[in-house]
Order: C-alpha cells, then structure tokens, then sequence
C-alpha cells in the first residue's frame, strides 16, 4: 500500500498498530523448538505445498513458526500463490484445492484470516484482519539450520514453473492479472477518462511452457466489490477480494500483441529483525518485495541473515514485468519452484564477494546485480513509525545514491578496486536502472557483467 490509503491513519497510530499487531492474533512461537537433527550425508529435498496452513499473507515476521526445516544444501521445490487469484477465481482458483483454501471466504470464515501486518480486529480502518498492511501471500518459512545474524544465506533458483489452472475449461493454460492501480506511478498521470480508475487485465499463459509469451484475454474497470463479510471496498484496499464479475464489463485488451515471459518471484527474502510483523510490501536488506524481473530461473540471490533460522519465505510470483513495474503490479500468476539453500558463516565470508553484504545481492550466470532502495534498512532509519513513514518518504534519488554505495563497496571489496577505480568502473561499465516505484521502498539495481573482470 501506499500513502494514499496510510494518510487516512496518522504515522503513529498506524506503528502502533502494525507492531502491537500480534495481540488478539496468532501469538509469536519459540523457534528453539525447531528441531534440525543430523544433517544428512546427501542433500535432502523439502516440497513444501501452499495452502491455508503454510502460507502467510502479507508480511513477513521473525517468530512466524516454520513450516520446513532445512539443511545447508538443502532443496526445496515451493508452491507460491498470486494475491490477485481472486481477480478471476473462476481461472485461477476453482479446482485448485490449494488455491481454494487459500482464498476460501465466507461470511465470518476466511481461509487465511490474517492479511497484512495491521491489527487483527481490523481496528485501524475496517477493512480486514491485518488490514491489508501488506499484500503478497508467502509460502513459509524455511528454517535453515545453523543460520544466525551476520551469516549470508544462498538461494539458488534452478526451476519456476507456472501452476497450470485446475479449472477443466481451461486446461493446459495458466492465468495472470495485472492491476493498473491506485498506487501505480501513472495513476494521478491518466489522459483518458473516467477519472481516475483502476483496471484489471487476465493474461493468459502456456501452462506447458511450449509458448514463451502471454497474451491478454480481456480487462475491466474495478468497481466497488462488497466482501463476504459486508466490506465495500471502493478501490482495490485489501488483498484477495472476490470480484463478482456479474458487475465489471469484460472488453478485449492488447489485441495481436505478445509479451514476453519472464518468471521470477516477485517477493523472496528472509525474515527482519527490527519488528513482530513487517508489511510485506517495501523491500529492504532482508530481500522481499524487491520486484526485479532477474531474480528467476538461473539466478542467485544472497540474503544477510539477521535472525536465527534465517525463515525464507517466497511469493509474489510474475510471469512478466517491466523494470518500474509502474502501473503497479506485474503479470501476477502462481508459480513453482525449486530452490536450493546453501549457508555461509560469517566467519567463512572474507575475501569472497559476500564479505560485508548486508543488502540482497543477484548473480547470473554474467551478471551481478545490486540492490538499491530509497533506504537501505528503512525499519531502523525511520524509527517507530517506518512502516508508515516510508511510503511519503521514498525518492529515486535517495534509491540512485544507495545502489551506488553498494555498488562502490561491492567493487572495493570483491575486487579490491582502489574508490577512484570503483567509480570510473561504474560510470563506464555498469548499468543503474529503475527497479521499482511503486512498493514504497522505491528501487534502483545497478548490474555489471562479469565479463568485465578478466578473471
């Protein structure tokens, strides 16, 4: 969410309600009680399915009880669930027994209460538990075994696959949704009316993996949805609302046009250790809602740990994004995939490229990327009231000026560039680009080429 909706609740009610959110909720477990055992002679391989009882939906948080434990080493094959499923259940979520009890709402009856990292009485503005102060459905954690604050954890992507539609009418194909929404860079920019206005575009995917494009298959105007429990909600406020189709017009969209696939999870990291419950939504030095296209198949990412366990969690997938991602979201599908986790003790880490890291860092098979954010550990930054306060203070500058830190120290210490090297290098070699401006926590990632090093 951005400040649009946040403005409603002043800074300090809102951080009061996002780090109190655990009363009247789920109560914080002991992690001591995770029990690693031996670790095998050979690597093991965890499959952890999502459903009602391993995913949590909109946040990321430090006691959250894991759902797998695992090995440095270690697979594991996870299933991760779009938060927009809802915006057509009828492709996206009917026959999928997981989806189903994901996004099972009923009066009084919902399948994951909890949505976001706000009160769990819906105190603050009525729209829900957890009062959609964060977004994105989670499938986790993965509790590593051995991982503590100072080590870096490795997550190597090896497989992402889109989660082919249970519904029969629809085989062999998968399905997207992108929401030009109120928190998209465009939206206070619209030419056209009405204004202004949200829209939902279905994309449709092959669930084969034979076509290596979507295409659109209709959009619609949101209108106002009631909720199963009698919320309006005017705008698209709070995660998962079933949209009644018997009151948006459907039209055809992007006719003749093919956009390119690029599957990648939209949200991976580990869980941060500055609050109970961190809105899922802006990104930070814990990974999550980073929103670059590159963190898929074949890459690599990096994660400072910074509790114990480390407690990886993966959602928000996308079948396609644009650097920016500036109507707001990507094409958001449901995915699979296959990680592997390697840890690396912080006593391991000099003279190798993860000496010092402690921001989310990519490599490729040619590339190393850098993360940038407006601030690079907004929770500290900003004080108590952050998880609101970040939403108005966001800039690129700030996200420009961060990446070209990290940048710097990458090249200074991995390759023990002398600073005047590191910025000649840049200015000539490396490529600084949006990632994101709409996640609160706005993104610049600066990528060079490996080839650029003779060794």
């Amino acid at each position: 969410m951005t400040n649009h909706l946040k403005s409603r609740l002043s800074a300090a009610a809102f951080a009061s309600a996002v780090f109190a959110a655990g009363a009247g909720g789920t109560a914080l477990p002991s992690l001591a009680a995770v029990d690693c055992g031996e670790a095998p002679g050979a690597p093991a391989h965890h499959l952890l399915p999502a459903n009602a009882d391993t995913v949590h939906w909109g946040y990321f948080a430090k006691g959250r009880e894991p759902v797998v434990a695992a090995h440095s080493g270690d697979f594991v094959t996870i299933e991760t669930l779009t938060h927009h499923a809802n915006d057509d259940a009828e492709r996206m979520v009917k026959g999928d027994p997981g989806a189903e009890s994901v996004f099972k709402w009923e009066p009084g009856d919902k399948g994951v209460d909890r949505r976001g990292a706000g009160p769990m009485d819906a105190s603050a503005l009525g729209r829900g538990a957890g009062e959609g102060f964060g977004v994105h459905v989670l499938t986790g954690p993965v509790y590593v075994c051995g991982a503590e604050p100072g080590d870096v954890l490795e997550v190597k992507i090896l497989d992402l696959a889109p989660r082919p539609s249970a519904n029969p009418d629809y085989a062999g194909k998968t399905f997207g949704s992108n929401a030009a929404a109120w928190w998209g860079f465009h939206y206070n920019d619209l030419i056209e009316e009405p204004k202004p206005r949200e829209v939902i575009t279905i994309y449709e995917l092959d669930a084969t993996g034979g076509k290596d494009w979507a295409k659109a298959v209709y959009s619609y105007r949101w209108v106002p949805q009631t909720d199963p429990d009698g919320v309006v909600h005017e705008i698209i406020d709070y995660p998962g609302v079933p949209v009644d189709h018997s009151t948006v017009t459907e039209t055809p969209a992007l006719q003749g046009i093919r956009v390119p696939i690029r599957p990648h999870f939209g949200t991976m990291g580990v869980a941060p250790a500055e609050a109970d419950f961190v809105d899922s939504i802006p990104p930070g030095y814990f990974g999550g809602n980073i929103d670059n296209w590159r963190i898929g198949k074949g890459g690599t990412m990096y994660y400072p740990v910074a509790v114990e366990g480390a407690l990886l969690s993966a959602g928000d997938p996308h079948a396609a994004q644009g650097d920016s991602e500036l109507a707001g979201t990507a094409i958001e599908t449901s995915m699979t995939g296959v990680v592997q986790v390697i840890l690396h003790k912080k006593d391991e880490l000099a003279g190798t490229p993860l000496e010092e890291l402690d921001y989310p860092l990519l490599e490729t098979d040619t590339e190393w990327v850098v993360h940038g954010f407006s601030y690079a550990n907004y929770l500290d930054e900003l004080g108590e009231t952050a998880q609101s306060d970040i939403y108005s203070k966001s800039s690129i500058d700030n996200a420009m000026r961060d990446a070209f830190r990290k940048m710097r120290h990458f090249l200074m210490t991995t390759k023990g560039l002398s600073e005047d090297e590191a910025i000649s290098l840049m200015s000539v070699a490396t490529d600084f680009g949006v990632t994101q401006v709409v996640d609160g926590n706005w993104g610049v990632h600066g990528v060079i080429e490996k080839r650029v090093f003779a060794d």
